[in-house]
């Protein structure tokens, strides 16, 4: 299992928080999430996300402003390919390190 770690994210309203935890409810590749401290964790049930399930992190992530590069285990043969356009608005968040 995978834990990936939003950190402090920011809500601007209660309606706000209530759409990202139905939101992450709806991603099928999450096994489970909790609030830890100022953090929530998710728990990603396999390294094999299907696409679907590896843009809707990205969006989330890109959305909520979650350190991105942690998706960067996600990143397989499957779905290299197109991660790894470099024109993507998210390559530089996930790849910034490299």
């Amino acid at each position: 299992m995978i834990k990936l770690e939003c950190k402090s994210v920011l809500f601007y309203s209660e309606l706000d928080e209530t759409t990202f935890s139905e939101r992450l409810d709806k991603i099928n590749c999450i096994e489970k999430w909790e609030g830890v401290s100022d953090s929530i964790v998710l728990n990603i049930k396999s390294k094999k996300v299907s696409d679907t399930c590896m843009r809707e992190l990205l969006s989330l992530f890109h959305r909520y402003k979650i350190e991105m590069s942690q998706l960067i285990v996600l990143v397989n043969d499957k779905n290299e390919a197109w991660i790894k356009n470099k024109n993507a608005y998210w390559y530089k968040k996930l790849f910034k390190n490299k």
